[in-house]
């Protein structure tokens, strides 16, 4: 499913309820079903319950959904755009020139931007503001890129292309790539503290201890080491899968929104909703990667496919099969959305469509 089919999502999370029958396939409620609506029912049992709706009805209900696509698509340009320009004005193009020509070169290259957009809408969610948010958004995909540029690297995964180009290593060394993803990861924290602004030390300080956390042995490092050691293992279950998953894609992720509700002043308990939230699209993100790694071409992913077959990495494919990789995607998107409930569904509707996204996305 591209971007423009996921996003159709939008109009679905914010105007209906889905649930998921016994099939594994979503059921679709409308809201605008309503009980003082007046419906005359046709004496004939066989017929249909669609064909009751007039084609009036069924046309504007597409439309009030093309408009709410629409209106995330924009979104996500926007938000999109604003990170970038936040990460161009970041990181400029100085002395030493290689090191900060490598940095920018895997941290402009591209990307969906979902990590700075989760940060954003999870402040936003909570009632702080998108200015707020944004030097933690970009923090967390410069942390991001640092982690793909070590990822791609000939001691880790041995990749060539990422978004479509060539790895950071085969431009610019081995060497000079290592350090472009420290630097990264060091900077990540300067521009946390030395940019937010209009927010309390303390809430600063808490932002920084998460994100440390989320990204070091307790967590992208562990699901990293892992996920190296487990190569070629034979009896690796589901429940170590999920420990590799949860750390190595899922903390980020986490931190990510877990940072966002911070900043913009969430009481504890939303945290902690917002917590799981994260941590469940964590592990959709990482699951539909699984999925995407054997169903696609390099073309279509913008990287090199079938590399965890060839790895022989264990993946939720290899474990459980296709279908009920997608069955246990599904569950995972709806688990995610449940933790929204509570919220503003007017506020939380970027986040539910971003939970989508990640779900149906196909690169």
């Amino acid at each position: 499913m591209s971007l423009s089919t996921a996003i159709t999502t939008w109009g679905h999370t914010h105007y209906s309820l889905f649930d998921v029958g016994n099939n594994g396939r979503s059921k679709f409620y409308s809201h605008r079903f309503l009980p003082h609506q007046k419906v005359k029912f046709s004496k004939n049992p066989f017929l249909s319950v669609s064909a009751i709706l007039t084609k009036q009805q069924t046309d504007a209900t597409k439309e009030e959904t093309k408009k709410q696509a629409m209106e995330f698509k924009e979104y996500v340009l926007e938000k999109a755009n604003l990170v970038n320009k936040a990460l161009e004005k970041a990181v400029l193009l100085k002395e030493p020139i290689k090191i900060h020509e490598s940095m920018r070169y895997s941290l402009l290259a591209g990307g969906k931007r979902i990590r700075p957009m989760l940060c954003i809408a999870a402040c936003e969610l909570v009632g702080g503001e998108e200015s707020t948010a944004m030097p933690a958004a970009c923090a967390v995909e410069m942390i991001h890129t640092m982690s793909l540029i070590h990822d791609d690297l000939p001691c880790m995964d041995n990749d060539d292309f990422r978004r479509g180009k060539p790895t950071n290593h085969k431009i610019y060394g081995e060497d000079v790539a290592v350090l472009a993803g420290d630097a990264l990861l060091a900077f990540a924290f300067e521009h946390i503290a030395t940019q937010t602004k209009g927010v309390p030390s303390d809430r600063v300080v808490r932002v920084i201890g998460e994100l440390a956390k989320c990204i070091g042995a307790e967590g992208l490092v562990a699901g990293q080491v892992v996920d190296i050691t487990s190569e070629g293992i034979t009896d690796v279950d589901l429940k170590h899968l999920e420990f590799i998953h949860l750390h190595k894609t899922a903390a980020l992720l986490e931190g990510s929104v877990v940072l966002g509700a911070i900043l913009g002043g969430a009481k504890d308990e939303d945290v902690e909703k917002l917590r799981k939230f994260a941590r469940c699209i964590g592990l959709l993100f990482q699951v539909v990667d699984d999925i995407l790694d054997v169903t696609k071409s390099s073309l279509e992913l913008g990287k090199t496919a079938g590399k965890d077959l060839v790895a022989d990495k264990v993946t939720y494919p290899k474990l459980i099969g296709i279908e009920k990789s997608r069955e246990f995607a599904e569950e995972l998107n709806k688990d995610a959305k449940a933790q929204l409930t509570g919220f503003d569904q007017e506020k939380a509707a970027p986040l539910i469509a971003l939970a989508n996204y990640i779900a149906y996305r196909e690169n």
